[in-house]
């Protein structure tokens, strides 16, 4: 079974997540199918917007974190390629979440144009609970859009957080109840997909230069005290205990 669906419908590639048996948590093959499909869309003139979903119950568990205790994880791990990627991306991305939106599940909305998710959906940054750090550039892009208190709270204490408050917060474009979800977001990315193209691709990259100018520092600063961490005793007894719930 493919765990990253992919189809193509009026100017929009369409990323299901497609896992839900592990709540549609990734593992480095979903990550490297994810960059092919990414780099695909970015290179064909005819893909003019990305939806990146799971269902109308689970958008994303976060990193599968088997791979955390397995030793495979280095610089170029297809996890942290994805994170790299995140910020070079240039077409219009929209998401759609519902339920479990965990560490990369939420941390990946920040790169998103569109975010539409339900009231209860369920958002995460456990990245200090597992005795690791936050990545994907959180730790600027989080402060610059809730400022540094409610970041902090989300990020030290790792609380879980609703689509209702993410709304509230900026994190989110809009609550969409959960039969509508998926509808509701394919349609605004064919909105998308129908703008003006060059008036489009020229505004997303002028919101998009408004990040931080060190923002690929600020990851790749992140990524290694990350894969520093993942080497510490507390932090693989930690993540072997979660495992074990």
């Amino acid at each position: 079974m493919d765990t990253i669906l992919c189809h193509r419908q009026d100017g929009v590639m369409v990323l299901t997540l497609n896992r839900q048996d592990k709540r549609n948590a990734l593992t480095q093959k979903m990550y490297t199918d994810l960059i092919d499909h990414l780099n695909s869309a970015e290179q064909d003139p005819a893909i003019r917007a990305i939806l990146v979903q799971g269902d109308n119950q689970c958008f994303c568990a976060g990193n599968d974190l088997q791979d955390f205790l397995n030793g495979t994880l280095d610089n170029d791990a297809p996890v942290l390629r994805f994170v790299r990627m995140l910020p070079h991306l240039k077409k219009p991305l929209v998401a759609a979440v519902a339920g479990p939106a965990v560490g990369i599940g939420t941390t990946l909305l920040l790169y998103c144009d569109l975010v539409y998710a339900t009231e209860d959906a369920k958002l995460m940054l456990s990245f200090v609970n597992q005795g690791l750090v936050p990545e994907a550039g959180s730790t600027v892009l989080l402060p610059a859009l809730m400022g540094h208190q409610r970041s902090a709270e989300l990020l030290l204490l790792g609380r879980t957080f609703s689509g209702a408050e993410a709304h509230e917060w900026g994190l989110v474009t809009r609550t969409v109840p959960a039969e509508q979800l998926l509808d509701h977001a394919l349609t605004q990315a064919k909105r998308l997909a129908s703008q003006p193209q060059s008036a489009l691709t020229a505004t997303v990259a002028m919101l998009r230069d408004a990040r931080p100018d060190n923002l690929s520092e600020v990851i790749d600063h992140e990524i290694a005290l990350f894969l520093a961490q993942l080497e510490t005793d507390e932090t693989k007894a930690r993540i072997a205990r979660m495992l074990k719930r």
